[in-house]
């Protein structure tokens, strides 16, 4: 079990560190790590590999993700944002529209969270769309930067609360290949079960507008919509950087492009790219070849060079000036999201999947006790894990426990799914968490107490309801 407890010393270890001494979240993240390092080096990895490889690897790995470059490509536009008037039309023009209502834009950023979960399903993905508009947005709204980081990150989890994210997919195959459920079976219950989460979020948002005094924009301080939009229609373009990706990957016209390039059919052999990696004989996708978390901020900050460039620098030295000031910026950003992946690398290595297995499999309880020991659970292996992982690695076994409880295959998935989909309010290691703190520009250790207070603690007990039939799906 030497996963498991690798797991537990690295969450104590940042709790302990950044909680009890008030150090920084990226030293503790970092001594977390380590921690994980110490049981790889004295117990070993799984298969008798070597540890420092696993380390290494683990760390390169975490150096290349994706989230870790889109994190701090989000802090750098955000801070593009900051020197040029662009954002600020648009939120003029959004205040026009929207300012009167009180919360307005903390209720757009949650419902937005929905819509674009239900189309695009990546909770990293969610976060980087929705956030880009909605932070600047709600901080210029007079919410706080931390306040506005929590409520998109929180949202992060209706990509997986809504059909039909690969996560479901990954989750379903497993169970038909095993008789539990056939695939159909859960689109219903899945839908009912995200619309639940996504009506909790909006009772949520109610109860932190009113706790955090949030009024309405005074009417003095509102442009009329008219003007607003004459001085600044050309702000609206910021949302094409979303748009685009999000066209190229989903509908129908990625079902064209995918045709016409062939990305939709299968390769008859593995392929080689440049940099040496193979990419084996299987089906792909047009989300699989355009990233939309690469993709936003890169389109972003194109776009702000463009509409902003009366306002940037003009020369190298006025350039370089300006990305040593958003430096400090990077830092904490950075660090954390390299210990965070490396850890869950690492972990990975460990054995904590099958472990975690093992546990789930060997549980004997009513229903109730079930839904809560496995929602527990399955809310613990999505700290350092994504919801995809989670599901691969215990989803099947998680809902035959539940099915062995009495609770029905369709709605037991549905739970689990709900359950898997706190990754993204899940401290230390949620992606959304540093995105959304990235162009909140805010410490992201901040955000760490509310998600887990009004987002990951509630969607466990709203996926516990769900599965003992109080919450009908």
């Amino acid at each position: 079990m030497a996963g498991v407890w690798a797991l537990v010393a690295f969450v104590g270890v940042i709790i302990i560190w950044n909680a009890v001494f008030k150090r920084n979240i990226g030293e503790a993240m970092i001594l977390g790590f380590l921690a994980v390092c110490a049981f790889a080096l004295f117990g070993g990895v799984e298969g008798g590999g070597s540890p420092l490889e696993s380390i290494g690897a683990a760390v390169l790995e975490a150096m290349q993700e994706e989230v870790t470059f889109a994190g701090l490509a989000f802090v750098f536009m955000s801070y593009l944002l900051t020197r040029t008037p662009v954002l600020d039309k648009l939120i003029d023009l959004l205040n026009s529209a929207l300012g009167r209502l009180r919360g307005g834009p903390v209720y757009t950023a949650t419902v937005a969270g929905g819509i674009f979960g239900a189309i695009a399903h990546v909770g990293a993905a969610v976060t980087a769309a929705v956030g880009s508009v909605t932070v600047p947005w709600m901080k210029r709204s007079g919410v706080k930067p931390e306040l506005a980081a929590t409520v998109v990150a929180g949202g992060a989890g209706m990509g997986v609360t809504f059909p039909f994210s690969s996560t479901m997919f990954i989750l379903v195959g497993g169970l038909a290949a095993q008789g539990i459920m056939q695939p159909d079976e859960i689109v219903k219950p899945l839908a009912l079960a995200g619309l639940w989460c996504l009506g909790y979020r909006l009772v949520l948002v109610f109860f932190l507008v009113r706790r955090h005094d949030i009024e309405p924009i005074s009417a003095a301080d509102r442009t009329p919509f008219g003007r607003s939009l004459r001085t600044g229609w050309t702000s609206l373009l910021l949302f094409v950087p979303i748009l685009v990706p999000l066209l190229l990957t989903r509908g129908p016209i990625a079902e064209l492009l995918g045709t016409y390039s062939g990305v939709g059919e299968s390769l008859k052999k593995p392929v080689e790219l440049a940099d040496g990696t193979t990419l084996p004989a299987q089906a792909y996708a047009m989300p699989d070849v355009i990233s939309l978390i690469t993709w936003i901020p890169v389109l972003m900050i194109v776009l702000v060079l463009l509409l902003g460039r009366k306002h940037l620098p003009r020369s190298a030295s006025g350039w370089w000036s300006t990305v040593a000031k958003a430096a400090p910026s990077f830092g904490v950003i950075g660090i954390t999201i390299v210990a965070a992946f490396s850890a869950s690398n690492l972990l990975a290595d460990l054995g904590l999947a099958d472990q975690l297995k093992t546990v789930l499999s060997g549980l004997q309880a009513p229903g109730w006790i079930m839904a809560i020991a496995i929602g527990v659970i399955i809310v613990a292996i999505a700290i350092p894990l994504t919801a995809s992982a989670t599901m691969a690695a215990v989803g099947p076994v998680a809902v035959a426990a539940l099915v062995g409880a009495g609770i029905p295959a369709p709605i037991a998935a549905a739970a689990v799914l709900i359950f898997a989909s706190t990754e993204g309010a899940s401290p230390p290691s949620g992606a959304p968490i540093y995105v959304a703190s990235g162009i909140a520009r805010v410490d992201p250790v901040k955000t760490f107490l509310p998600l887990l207070s009004y987002y990951c603690l509630p969607i466990l007990g709203v996926g516990v309801l769900i599965a003992i039939g109080a919450l009908p799906v």
